[in-house]
């Protein structure tokens, strides 16, 4: 037997359509998933505008939620069952190389060659009414929890591993740099570690929001210079930590000029194109900081979202810009690029 899916391509720059493709029966230990929502994250969008080269046409979308509505040989019957509803890890690791067996798998040596599975597009995949996936990959979500809500899951993920990684003590000064989905993320999560939490953000509505999500401080960085109001605030010192979340390259130098002593900068957002960054030898022997990046998550970093999300620990409503049908995916990717957009959800 075969399933018949269909997907949602990006066929050419800014140009997608919707595609009937057939693949091959479940094979042992898969689910059969009705995706019921898919967020579009950046990285679809930098394909959507020709910015990521990719093999054309390919299949996005890699924050996923649904139901299980078929399973494979092998499953376990007492874990899983149709009707379930879960979210989706999509993003690739092959288990074996070095920094898979090492633990470091969101540093997977071939995360970005996912294998295709027989008559599917190459990408993440999720943009389809039906995903195949091992059921290792899933994660149970409670009724209380919508499917928008969980798609929305990865991306928190991604931020569970920033801030674990910034290990942040109670009573410690927390700078998050930019306002978008992944820094409000940012807010939430540092203000429950404990932190002061302090927002620098060019715009208005995005600073009003960060404050109802648990920012103590936040600013405007064109009407005052970031880092002498960091410093101003912290009676000197620098941040205990500083994520940037943007992708300008001119603000990591202001990102590392207001660390403090033996403060954590977390280089959060990717940058294309990259600018390297001049930094101090003699800053980085004196000061003792730690200038380190976070990408991806892990599985456990999954896990840990999916409990924060189910539990109501975190609300992620708000970062839920717009929604459309599947048939309207052209006009969903369109909404997402403009600027200021948070998440824009494609569902079924």
């Amino acid at each position: 037997m075969s399933i018949q899916i269909k997907t949602i391509a990006v066929t050419g720059e800014k140009q997608t359509e919707i595609m009937n493709l057939t693949t091959p029966d479940l094979r042992n230990g898969e689910a059969l998933i009705k995706v019921h929502a898919v967020a579009l994250c950046t990285l679809e969008q930098r394909i959507f505008r020709g910015e990521v080269k990719m093999p054309l046409p390919c299949t996005g979308g890699h924050e996923v939620s649904g139901e299980i509505v078929a399973l494979g040989d092998g499953v376990n019957k007492k874990m899983w069952a149709p009707g379930d509803r879960v979210a989706v890890r999509l993003l690739y690791n092959c288990g074996e190389c070095y920094y898979c067996r090492t633990g470091h798998a969101n540093l997977c040596e071939r995360a970005q060659k996912k294998p295709v599975r027989e008559g599917l597009l190459i990408g993440p995949g999720g943009l389809c009414d039906y995903v195949i996936v091992n059921t290792g990959y899933l994660f149970k979500i409670p009724d209380t929890l919508s499917y928008e809500e969980a798609s929305l899951t990865e991306p928190l993920a991604c931020v569970v591993h920033s801030v674990t990684k910034a290990n942040i003590q109670l009573g410690e000064d927390v700078v998050v740099i930019g306002g978008g989905i992944m820094g409000q993320y940012h807010v939430m999560l540092a203000k429950r570690r404990g932190a002061r939490v302090i927002m620098s953000e060019v715009d208005e509505n995005r600073r009003a929001l960060a404050q109802k999500l648990g920012a103590d401080i936040t600013f405007n960085p064109m009407e005052k210079d970031p880092v002498e109001y960091v410093k101003s605030l912290t009676e000197g010192r620098g941040a205990d930590v500083v994520f940037n979340t943007t992708a300008i390259p001119s603000v990591v130098p202001q990102a590392i000029a207001m660390t403090g002593k033996a403060g954590r900068m977390i280089q959060y957002s990717s940058m294309h194109p990259d600018a390297p960054a001049p930094v101090s030898p003699q800053m980085l022997h004196g000061n003792e900081p730690i200038l380190t990046g976070s990408i991806s998550p892990d599985v456990h970093d999954f896990f840990t979202a999916n409990r924060l999300l189910s539990g109501g620990i975190i609300d992620c409503k708000p970062l839920i810009a717009k929604k459309f049908p599947f048939e309207q995916a052209q006009q969903a990717f369109e909404a997402a690029i403009v600027p200021g957009t948070f998440r824009v959800i494609i569902t079924d």
